[in-house]
């Protein structure tokens, strides 16, 4: 959808050619950022997660075989990930408490 008009001081007013070339430009490197934003999503709801059991991986901690597979699973999680709408998909494994 492509804007033909602004307002500008209360008036509104028609775009130029070059004002409206702009509009379309940021449209599209909008729109190519969006995997790009939807990883970063992800990688953050799953860091945070991770950071959660991050104490379980202590020297002095046994971490038990759910732990390491929910914690692999989680690291696991972005790869083969390539499209938005793959990242929207991505099923979170299921909590594990030590």
């Amino acid at each position: 959808m492509t804007h033909t008009h602004k307002i500008k001081n209360g008036l509104r007013i028609e775009l130029t050619p070059a004002e409206i070339t702009a509009m379309e430009e940021q449209a599209v490197a909008w729109e190519a950022g969006a995997f790009d934003r939807a990883m970063a999503n992800l990688r953050q709801k799953r860091n945070a997660l991770l950071a959660k059991t991050d104490w379980t991986s202590s020297s002095d901690i046994t971490m038990s075989s759910e732990m390491t597979t929910y914690r692999q699973a989680l690291r696991d999680l972005t790869n083969g990930v390539t499209t938005v709408a793959q990242t929207e998909a991505v099923v979170f494994p299921d909590e594990v408490t030590q």
